[in-house]
């Protein structure tokens, strides 16, 4: 198994999750009422969420009330999921299709669509390392693996300036946080593509440095012979 990109998958989908029932209980506040469209507001009259034009969404399900409970269904499904089921046969695949089930019942935009790309992230848990295509990159693998734990961590800390922090700093200052947002959102996109890689590289690291047990060409009387693991 895959352990760090399991970590990555299991932190991030639940993330994801988070976003999803957020966006569900706004919309579960709105009440009973009809939408006019399939574009819709989770946190409309919200001054906390001002500052990310109230929590855009979209759904296919034509009632606050309904859509809002869905969502919150949905995100609650990915929640459990993401922390404990996601390292088992077609779990990043379940992950992909949770996603885009709350894309469309009013979890948000963005939060779905990295549901999705975590999700693709995810179907890679327990596949082994393809040698001949990491080979090219071998000699940077070691310092990509050492970088795992400080992008993960910074990928975290981006995601807190994100939600709650843009909102936040709008709250307690007058000025326009368009910018702060802007860069917020690519050290999001930064972090999140160096976790994934340097995580696959620590996946890869530590598959070609485990010792494998294989039959010696002489030893036709059926004994394995240890092989000395070697450095693609």
């Amino acid at each position: 198994m895959n352990q760090k990109t399991r970590i990555f998958a299991s932190t991030f989908g639940a993330i994801i999750a988070l976003a999803g029932l957020e966006h569900g209980i706004g919309e579960i506040f709105q009440g009973y009422g009809a939408l006019e469209g399939n574009m819709i507001l989770s946190w409309p009259n919200s001054e906390f969420f001002r500052s990310l034009g109230g929590e855009p969404a979209m759904t296919l399900i034509p009632n606050y009330l309904i859509s809002g409970i869905a969502t919150f269904l949905v995100s609650l499904t990915l929640l459990i999921w993401a922390i404990g089921f996601v390292h088992r046969k077609g779990g990043g695949w379940l992950m992909i299709l949770l996603s885009v089930i709350l894309l469309l019942v009013g979890g948000g935009i963005f939060p779905p669509v990295f549901g999705i790309l975590i999700g693709v992230v995810a179907t890679r848990i327990n596949v082994e390392a393809a040698s001949p295509k990491v080979s090219r990159l071998a000699g940077f693998r070691p310092l990509l693996a050492k970088l795992w734990p400080w992008s993960y961590t910074a990928c975290i800390l981006s995601w807190l300036l994100l939600i709650p922090g843009v909102p936040l700093i709008d709250r307690f200052t007058e000025g326009d946080v368009t910018t702060v947002i802007l860069v917020i959102l690519l050290l999001v996109f930064g972090t999140l593509f160096l976790t994934i890689v340097s995580g696959f590289a620590w996946d890869i690291q530590v598959q070609v440095s485990t010792p494998s047990i294989t039959l010696d060409s002489d030893s036709r009387k059926g004994q394995p012979s240890a092989q000395k693991p070697s450095i693609v």
